[in-house]
């Protein structure tokens, strides 16, 4: 079973004096990019949700969110005058030295800004029941996060099965043109050698030649490599999991063989089959990107 490293999770819980939200969500990425958004007085949690998001999911671009709203009238909030005239101050300062125009809404620029309201003490102080509502929001939200992920993985299981099925029956198609392209390369050289007046050849040694020229475009190898490749991505598809980087190099490898068959192939029917296993081998590698 494989997963998706794209997920989204959100988890809300209440106290008696707050209520804390977790949002959390993931993309593709080579390796763990996490960054992590909590209130100012909760800062000294974040070490810990850390170590609790990276173990979880491993790799992807993560976002962790924490809001907590306050509940009860002992957390109420205030507007922090002193911190918003250093704000005010210093935007006026910005659009005189700037020659930029000043904000139409004072009140909408102000109260955006960090830390334009401020709790009360006994609103900012972390208490037990904080720490326990957080944590179980966090483990609820990556849970469901991770749910996210195993249902895209199924999807992602689906069509990686559909591809590599039709580069397998693009691959059966090739026996049938191997021999009449072998006829026509043949017929095409010994016509280009008719067309020359005058010229003598020996034909054992233009035999000789032929075969070993023909030996050279023989595409037997890169058959069954492919083949062998085709039944390793999907025994890696379905007995292992966290294996998006092993699946990306053996679509690496299936591109090689495909592209020394289009390089040797030599005649339009194989050509076209091959341009046609590409295409379905193109849309793997961008999907196997999404693989945890």
């Amino acid at each position: 079973m494989i997963l998706s490293m794209t997920g989204f999770g959100k988890a809300v819980v209440d106290t008696e004096q707050r209520r804390v939200s977790v949002e959390i969500k993931s993309l593709n990425s080579k390796q763990l990019d996490l960054a992590v958004r909590v209130p100012q007085y909760f800062r000294e949690l974040e070490p810990e949700l850390r170590n609790k998001v990276a173990a979880s999911l491993l790799r992807g671009k993560v976002e962790l969110n924490i809001n907590c709203e306050n509940t009860s009238e002992i957390g109420s909030s205030s507007i922090n005058l002193p911190i918003l005239k250093t704000y005010k101050a210093q935007i006026e300062q910005m659009s005189s030295e700037l020659g930029i125009p000043q904000p139409t809404d004072w009140y909408a620029t102000l109260l955006r800004l960090p830390e334009a309201l401020k709790s009360d003490t006994a609103a900012s102080e972390i208490s037990e029941q904080d720490v326990a509502a957080i944590t179980r929001a966090t483990d609820t939200a990556i849970e469901a996060l991770i749910a996210f992920r195993t249902q895209e993985g199924k999807r992602l299981e689906s069509f990686f099965e559909e591809k590599i099925a039709a580069i397998a029956a693009l691959l059966d198609m090739v026996p049938q043109y191997e021999q009449s392209r072998v006829e026509k390369i043949k017929a095409r050289i010994i016509d280009s050698l008719a067309k020359l007046e005058g010229v003598e050849y020996d034909n054992n040694r233009l035999e000789q030649e032929l075969i070993f020229y023909i030996e050279k475009l023989d595409i037997t190898e890169e058959k069954i490599r492919l083949s062998n490749h085709l039944k390793y991505f999907l025994d890696t598809l379905h007995n292992e999991s966290s294996q998006g980087k092993k699946l990306g190099f053996i679509s690496q490898e299936m591109g090689r063989e495909i592209n020394t068959m289009g390089s040797k192939a030599n005649q339009a029917e194989l050509q076209n089959i091959v341009v046609q296993m590409k295409d379905h081998l193109e849309q793997i590698k961008e999907q196997v990107l999404n693989v945890l």
